[in-house]
């Protein structure tokens, strides 16, 4: 693979649309395994340059400038400067609002243009997803003057915070005499606060985009607390965040994520090393006892074990290599390049483990111990696990970001299935962008070319726990399942909210019912299989099979370990289903989808 080269499927283009699906998601997923997605080093190149240069460099120099700090190459004058970690977190903040950070690019489905986010975020009649509907003035599903100018609000206010200079805190000149910088100026952090709140409060879209579940307690933080509770609330906060990362990578999700991962990574080339993730490649593609050993060793323990020394450690020889330790796990998750690619996250975080750990150590007065009232303790830890035991207990409550699931494998997620030319109806929503499909024909790609691009992200999603049940209701409901257009529903989702972080929820049937209003689907036109993520004390999934048309037309159950036992392609056919609920079976036989019997169309260059 060259720089501009991908890495492109060995398949006969003029015919490989022709064939089965289960034969084209077995070739797909075994191409995967040793290509990933097979996308140009090009566009890795593009994403560490925009790490590098908005993120690390523009952020630093913002941060320090505006801090009377510097020059910003200088690390160690401001390293630990604790202005400059707030106005690092609140510049991260700012580039994931305007969504030039998390879920950016190709590696998102962003290909044409590369970036959502602002584009849709500040176009009045572009979708919205409320995330309660019982909370008052956040009906709809338009985005009005009222949301454009509320996001807005946030940016500026953003801005604004990290551009002012500091204000003098003498909890600040107490604990740390010599300090100059201050602190981040809490007003218009404050107005960034109240004006993200209202805004996820009618769009829960933008503020998961905005990463609110983790750094909006961080901003309260800044506002709220003195000093040393300030750092100690911001340990407890990031430990939160790496434990309840660690707990959701329990159970038979997470040894699915890791191969396929592995396989994306343009930083393994070594083909035998990602085969090795695997039981015994190109036979068996279930995840070998090497990939479970990096997901449970150097996954789970490391995001639970390392947290805990660092959050109790008085030793500094302990406290570095555990910070060494969490440096390294989040590099080598950036290295990975993870679809959704959340860069400046990981990024991040791995500076936070030595500002925070290091910089102010837990035997110099900066341990848990060391907060004013214990009480404070108990309510800031409280409050931090609420939504991770919630969303842990009943995910269809909880988003898993707030629920702390980061890249468990255990998501809620859906595969969209559309009848010959039902899709281009999608053209009938407002937005900056078109169909992926036409993204990339648009860049000049064959239509065949680009069909069989996007179906890679269906076999990625065969790869996962969860796509094998998907596709075993695909296989239920759709005898004649190839001669539909098959989509993976977290990028279909990227082209019509400017964003997706592998989360569900953002295309629950809220948002479908959203289209439905736009686009007129007839019954039996547009399907969707939709499951939920699983509960952390259950063994099975909840899913749904909906007819965008008419709604809900079955509920029920599949076994995790019936999934994790399959092979992406299923050749064993669909995993067994446990059938709660149907539409049919309740006697609404006028209601039921029935899926389009249409005359069927040459497939080259035509998705089946």
């Amino acid at each position: 693979m060259g720089l501009t080269k991908p890495d492109f499927p060995p398949v006969d283009v003029e015919t490989f649309l022709g064939q089965p699906l289960r034969e084209r998601i077995k070739a797909l997923s075994l191409h995967w395994v040793e290509y990933g997605f097979g996308s140009p080093k090009l566009f890795h190149l593009i994403y560490a340059v925009k790490v590098l240069v908005l993120h690390v460099v523009a952020g630093a120099a913002a941060a320090t400038w505006s801090s009377g700090l510097g020059p910003f190459w200088d690390v160690a004058t401001w390293w630990n400067e604790p202005i400059v970690y707030q106005k690092l977190i609140l510049w991260t903040v700012l580039l994931e609002t305007v969504g030039v950070a998390g879920s950016w690019g190709p590696l998102a489905g962003k290909f044409k243009p590369m970036t959502g986010g602002v584009l849709f975020w500040t176009r009045p009649g572009t979708i919205r997803v409320r995330p309660w509907r019982r909370v008052p003035f956040t009906s709809g599903d338009r985005r009005t003057v009222f949301d454009v100018l509320l996001y807005l609000t946030v940016l500026g206010a953003l801005l604004a915070a990290i551009l002012t200079p500091g204000r003098p805190s003498a909890t600040l000149s107490a604990a740390l005499p010599g300090n100059t910088s201050g602190l981040v100026n809490p007003v218009p952090v404050a107005v960034a606060i109240a004006a993200l709140v209202l805004l996820g409060l009618r769009d829960k879209v933008i503020f998961l985009a905005a990463r609110g579940e983790q750094y909006l307690p961080a901003m309260v933080f800044f506002v709220a607390l003195p000093f040393v509770d300030m750092i100690v609330a911001l340990k407890l906060l990031i430990v939160v965040v790496w434990i309840g990362a660690g707990v959701s990578k329990f159970g038979k999700h997470f040894s699915n994520v890791v191969p396929p991962m592995v396989s994306n990574s343009p930083c393994i080339p070594a083909k035998w090393f990602k085969r090795a993730h695997y039981r015994d490649f190109p036979r068996d593609i279930r995840p070998s006892k090497v990939a479970g050993l990096l997901a449970h060793v150097g996954g789970t323990c490391v995001e639970i074990i390392t947290p805990l020394i660092l959050l109790l450690s008085t030793n500094r020889v302990l406290t570095l290599a555990a910070v060494a330790m969490m440096v390294l796990f989040h590099l080598f998750i950036t290295s990975t390049f993870p679809l959704a690619v959340p860069l400046e996250w990981n990024i991040l975080f791995a500076f936070a483990a030595i500002f925070l750990f290091w910089g102010f150590p837990n035997e110099a007065g900066y341990g848990i111990g060391d907060m004013s009232s214990p009480w404070l303790t108990a309510a800031i830890a409280a409050g931090l696990l609420f939504f991770p035991v919630l969303g842990n207990l009943r995910p269809d409550l909880v988003s898993f970001l707030p629920s702390m699931r980061q890249y468990a494998g255990n998501w809620a997620s859906a595969l969209w299935a559309f009848a010959p030319g039902a899709e281009e109806k999608l053209d009938a929503v407002r937005r900056p962008t078109r169909n992926q499909i036409d993204q990339l024909k648009g860049m000049g790609y064959a239509p065949a070319i680009a069909e069989i691009t996007m179906q890679q992200t269906i076999a990625w999603r065969s790869m996962h726990s969860q796509g094998r049940g998907l596709f075993s209701l695909l296989y239920k409901h759709l005898p004649d399942i190839d001669r539909w257009t098959i989509r993976e529903a977290e990028f279909a989702c990227n082209s019509l909210l400017g964003f997706n972080f592998g989360d569900g929820h953002m295309h629950n049937e809220d948002m479908l019912a959203a289209l439905q209003r736009r686009c007129g689907f007839e019954p039996g036109e547009f399907l969707v299989v939709w499951v939920e993520s699983q509960a952390i004390h259950s063994r099975v999934q909840h899913y749904k099979v909906i007819d965008v048309a008419v709604g809900v037309i079955e509920r029920g159950t599949w076994k995790v370990a019936d999934a994790v036992a399959e092979q992406p392609w299923l050749p064993n056919g669909p995993i067994p289903l446990q059938v709660e609920w149907s539409r049919a079976a309740d006697g609404d036989q006028t209601a039921q989808a029935t899926p389009q019997r249409r005359t069927p169309q040459h497939r080259t260059g035509t998705p089946a």
